[in-house]
């Protein structure tokens, strides 16, 4: 018997909240190594060169963002439900290959294999959840999908940081993601259920495809990567959003080191910025459904870039808490409206492939900028490193400013 579709925030709000704590526990993996991988990198292989010391992030970065791209086209193929199972699997040798891994090689496996779970799993829910809501609340959805997953970021980061500086860099700290696995996919195989009925739904509302119907890969690629000025608009945003993280998640903890923060302080300084990116996502993703897209977007970008420039300029924990959570701000306006605005332009029957794309060049943005950011930090110093990645993200506000569209529909 065919269960009746209903599109709808309130229509499918059990099955939304589910799928909210499934994406907190995918956050919470990503918070295992938010503030103690480099302090392992330097102190238990004495890796000197901050390129080296980023390697980890750049692994993550690169298989995560092509494994977005295969989820993507996977979840219109085989369903999002058997993806997202799919990543929770991946992901369960990670807390042990981060617990006793003998060689920094063997770490970096782990992060391959954390970067390909979290595209599975972090791109699916996000698909799941543009599904069940449909047009009218897109914006307040990726909210609260981001302000899950990144909370439990901060939560995971400040968690592990406490437990280092109390018991030691490994193995401890990292027991927690035995139990985010076990949950995260217990909950994924027994409760989620499959959201690919709700596309035929709203496809119908959409009506017949614009154009010669439905894009082949390459047009659905070429359109997200370039030659849309929105969805391209969007791309290049991401990017420049995750580039600015990875630098963000490699270089703060040395630099707060080298200010002379200890680990418990480390730990604290690298929840505050996602914990603020959180929560200030429950506002903003709704905010986007009232006011609209491009000008959250551009100016979140300008906000970020001011609080990477107040990090630099501080020489104390006050200073760089207001420098974090700045730019917490500024990408809680960015992130979750970029994810709406993808749903905005892109048709339903291409949007998870359109999803997969923009996810596949955002999060090679993880890779780019710990690549740049240690390179230049290698060459110039921390700082030089830091104040390249901050004028970059100033830019990339101006390209929305200047390219971008307003995408937000107006309701009924």
């Amino acid at each position: 018997m065919t269960r009746s579709v209903r599109l709808g925030l309130r229509e499918n709000l059990a099955q939304f909240m589910l799928l909210i704590v499934v994406n907190a526990f995918v956050g919470a993996m990503v918070g295992l190594e938010r503030t103690i991988l480099p302090a392992i990198a330097e102190h238990e292989f004495h890796l000197a060169a901050k390129s080296a010391v980023l390697s980890f992030i750049i692994v993550f970065g690169v298989t995560k963002a092509l494994t977005n791209y295969l989820a993507g086209r996977l979840s219109d193929r085989v369903g999002r439900k058997h993806v997202l199972v799919a990543g929770w699997l991946v992901a369960a040798p990670v807390p042990f290959l981060l617990m006793w891994a003998p060689s920094w090689s063997l770490m970096l496996a782990g992060n391959a294999l954390l970067g390909i779970s979290q595209g599975l799993t972090w791109s699916t829910t996000v698909i799941m959840k543009i599904d069940l809501v449909g047009s009218a609340r897109r914006g307040l959805a990726m909210g609260l999908n981001e302000f899950a997953g990144y909370f439990a970021v901060a939560g995971s980061a400040l968690g592990t940081g406490y437990i280092a500086a109390k018991y030691g860099l490994r193995p401890q700290p990292f027991y927690l993601g035995v139990g985010f696995v076990a949950i995260g996919l217990v909950l994924s195989v027994a409760l989620v259920r499959e959201t690919k009925h709700h596309v035929t739904a709203e496809s119908k509302l959409h009506g017949e495809l614009p154009g010669d119907g439905l894009p082949s890969q390459r047009q659905i690629f070429w359109r997200t990567t370039l030659l849309d000025r929105n969805l391209s608009s969007v791309t290049q945003a991401g990017l420049t959003n995750n580039l600015n993280d990875g630098m963000a998640w490699g270089l703060f903890p040395l630099f707060f080191a080298a200010a002379q923060m200890d680990l418990s302080q480390i730990g604290t300084l690298a929840a505050i910025y996602p914990a603020t990116w959180g929560i200030a996502q429950l506002f903003t993703g709704a905010w986007s459904d009232r006011v609209g897209r491009k000008w959250l977007i551009a100016s979140g970008m300008w906000v970020q870039a001011v609080g990477i420039s107040v990090v630099i300029l501080a020489d104390s924990f006050i200073g760089f808490s207001v420098g974090g959570a700045l730019l917490g701000i500024g990408t809680a306006m960015v992130y979750p409206t970029l994810l709406a605005a993808i749903g905005d332009v892109a048709h339903p029957s291409w949007r998870a492939s359109a999803v997969g794309v923009y996810r596949l060049w955002r999060d090679l943005g993880y890779a780019v900028g710990a690549l740049l950011a240690g390179v230049i930090a290698d060459s110039l110093g921390l700082k030089a490193a830091m104040w390249s990645i901050a004028a970059l993200t100033f830019v990339s506000g101006a390209v929305v400013a200047v390219r971008m569209t307003e995408t937000r529909r107006q309701q009924p």
